[in-house]
């Protein structure tokens, strides 16, 4: 596939979902079971979010607009 055919592309999640997620129970990693992102949910899981920090980073990630779903597709907020 293209770059531009990817840019193109949009996630079938919602963004103002992740986002909610992310801040309320992102620690717990259910914005990444949330995204179809099994394995990066349960380790984020096990270390609390890496102690806040992976937290911290998917939020820059999603406000940025480069947080990806299972398929590598950005979950954008247009």
């Amino acid at each position: 596939m293209q770059p531009q055919q990817m840019q193109q592309m949009k996630s079938d999640k919602d963004w103002k979902v992740t986002f909610v997620l992310a801040i309320l129970v992102g620690v717990l990693g259910i914005d990444r079971f949330y995204t179809g992102s099994t394995r990066l949910g349960v380790l984020k899981l096990v270390t609390l979010g890496g102690l806040g920090l992976w937290w911290l980073i998917d939020l820059i990630l999603l406000l940025a607009g480069i947080y990806k779903d299972e398929n590598g597709i950005p979950i954008c907020p247009y």
